[in-house]
């Protein structure tokens, strides 16, 4: 059975939460603080989504998100929190957050977003050893990995599939929008600015100077363009 983490303080949320994505078919491993889910994951390694609320009384979300990407970019995480602050959104997903989701939401939407990450982390790999060579850059499609000069760049797999798009697509202005259908799905319900979010954390991987980027550089008031 797919696995996902909730870590969620408040406990008539975490039992809602928990309570509806086991109606959706997922088993689901619940934490309810910082800590005790870094644990849960030690132990249960085949974790692939991880659901981290930020307010929590130990360590928070965001603190949790960089211990996991620290050592996991192919586990799937969605952030939730009460705020609607903006700072909030582009925090946890700078931080290597996949998505986040503003309290209340809606359990249909929540599930919809957890499927699209599974399908995302779990998806089919090349039947062949497959490389795009850009240099300096190479892309392997089976293993879904990145080297720049032959060193391995660390990818979450949302930065990975906005990589492959681009190295498919050589020169061509993508919109927001055509990255977001490709990446996130075109049944994905969250804003546009998920799509900038990501391109600036991987300028920040990959730019000799991410301030004045050479290889993702950006078409004004459309969107983004792959650009060796």
């Amino acid at each position: 059975m797919k696995k996902v983490l909730v870590l969620e303080d408040e406990e008539n949320i975490r039992s809602f939460v928990v309570i509806n994505l086991k109606r959706a078919g997922y088993e689901a491993v619940e934490a309810s603080t910082g800590e005790e889910a870094l644990e849960k994951l030690k132990q249960n390694p085949d974790v692939k989504v991880a659901l981290l609320d930020i307010m929590l009384p130990d360590i928070d979300g965001f603190e949790v998100c960089r211990r996991i990407r620290a050592t996991d970019n192919t586990i799937g995480i969605i952030m939730l929190t009460a705020r609607t602050q903006e700072m909030d959104k582009v925090t946890g997903l700078m931080t290597g957050a996949d998505d986040y989701m503003t309290k209340p939401f809606s359990t249909a939407e929540l599930t919809a977003r957890i499927d699209a990450l599974f399908r995302r982390v779990g998806g089919a790999e090349a039947k062949d050893n497959s490389e795009v060579s850009q240099p300096p850059f190479l892309l392997n499609t089976r293993n879904r990995t990145l080297e720049k000069n032959g060193v391995r760049i660390k990818l979450t797999q949302v930065e990975y599939s906005i990589i492959k798009l681009f190295m498919d697509n050589p020169s061509k202005a993508l919109s927001r929008e055509e990255i977001l259908d490709a990446v996130w799905g075109k049944e994905y319900l969250g804003e546009l600015k998920i799509v900038d979010v990501n391109i600036r954390r991987l300028r920040i991987k990959i730019e000799d100077d991410a301030q004045n980027p050479t290889y993702i550089t950006t078409v004004w008031g459309y969107g983004y363009k792959w650009g060796l």
